[in-house]
C-alpha cells in the first residue's frame, strides 16, 4: 500500500486533493506532516512513496516558498497535477451561533481568501493555525463553544462541527494547485506526459529572457505560466519556472535542445514531466 505523504491531517483540502487525484477508492496510508519542508523531506529520504504540495491559489496566488523547496531538495520530481475547487466554510460547535464566537482559527491563505467575509465581524479575533482541518479538530476535540473554524465540509464531517456559512471565500469560483511530487529515484508508473514545469537562470544581458521565450512561442508550445524567485544567496538574482503544454513530443525536444545552447547545463533543468490536469473539468459550483 502506498504512503501518500500531505501537509496537514485528514479532512483537509490536501487531503481531498488526494482523493480527487487517485481517487478515493484507491488505497494507500495517509502519511500527515505539520509542515510543507517535512513533506518535502519525507519524499527526498524515501519514507514516502509519494507527496501532495500546494503550489498556487488562484486568489492568493503562488506559494513562493514551495517552489523554493522544490529547489532546494532536488532528488524530488513533478509527476502530477490536480486542480482543487476550494470551498472554506465557518464551522463551530453544534448548536452555536455566530453571536457566540469570540475567536475564528485557520490557516493563513484560507483567512486570506476570506477576507471579505471575516471583515463584517471586526470584533471577533482571528487566529492563525497550521492547518484548517487541525483548526477544526481543535475546537472539536476541546469542546471551544465560542470559538469556530475555516475549514472544508469533509473536515467538519471528519470532526463532527456544524456548518453555518458556507462558501464565504472571497471569490467563488477559488481553487488550488497541487503538485504531486516523487523521489527522482523512484520509477515513474506513467510515462504519457504533455506538460512540463521547467526551471533556468540567465545572466543579466540584454533579451536573455524574451530568447528563451521566443524559443517557446516559435515551436507553438503553449506557456500556461513563468514565475521569478529570487536567488536568496545572491541578491537581485533570479531564478524562472516555466509551466508549458505541447501536443507533439518531437516540438518539447527541440525546445529543450534550443534552450541547452543557450543556457548552461547547471542552470537549466526539467522539474517534471506530467499529464496536464486541466484536461479534467473543474468544478467551481
Amino acid at each position: 500500500m502506498k504512503k501518500i505523504a500531505i501537509q496537514g491531517i485528514k479532512g483537509c483540502f490536501h487531503h481531498a486533493a488526494v482523493s480527487k487525484y487517485f481517487g478515493r477508492s484507491y488505497p494507500y496510508e495517509l502519511m500527515e506532516f505539520f509542515s510543507f519542508k517535512d513533506l518535502a523531506i519525507s519524499v527526498v529520504q524515501g519514507d514516502v512513496d509519494v507527496g501532495v504540495m500546494a503550489i498556487e491559489n488562484s486568489i492568493a496566488g503562488t506559494i513562493l516558498t514551495n517552489y523554493n523547496l522544490l529547489s532546494e531538495y532536488n532528488l524530488i520530481r513533478i509527476v502530477g497535477e490536480v486542480y482543487m475547487p476550494i470551498k472554506h466554510h465557518l464551522m463551530v460547535f453544534p448548536g452555536q451561533k455566530i453571536e457566540n464566537i469570540q475567536e475564528i482559527y485557520s490557516h493563513p491563505m484560507a483567512i486570506l481568501q476570506c477576507e471579505t467575509f471575516l471583515e463584517k465581524y471586526p470584533e471577533i479575533k482571528i487566529s492563525k493555525y497550521y492547518d484548517t482541518a487541525a483548526a477544526a479538530k481543535f475546537i472539536s476535540s476541546k469542546k471551544k463553544k465560542d470559538f469556530s473554524a475555516i475549514a472544508s465540509e469533509d473536515a467538519a464531517k471528519e470532526y463532527g462541527l456544524e456548518i453555518i456559512y458556507r462558501n464565504i471565500q472571497t471569490i467563488k469560483s477559488n481553487f488550488t494547485r497541487f503538485f504531486v511530487i516523487e523521489n527522482i529515484y523512484k520509477k515513474k508508473e506513467d510515462n504519457f506526459f504533455n506538460k512540463a514545469s521547467l526551471k533556468f537562470k540567465i545572466l543579466h544581458t540584454i533579451g536573455s529572457l524574451s530568447q528563451i521565450l521566443g524559443i517557446i512561442s516559435s515551436l507553438g508550445i503553449n506557456m500556461t505560466k513563468i514565475q521569478s524567485i529570487p536567488i536568496i544567496e545572491k541578491p537581485w538574482e533570479y531564478s524562472f519556472y516555466v509551466d508549458i503544454i505541447f501536443n507533439d513530443i518531437k516540438d518539447y525536444n527541440m525546445m529543450k535542445e534550443k534552450i541547452r545552447k543557450i543556457v548552461s547545463i547547471h542552470q537549466f533543468s526539467i522539474m517534471g514531466e506530467y499529464k496536464n490536469g486541466t484536461e479534467e473539468k473543474i468544478d467551481l459550483q
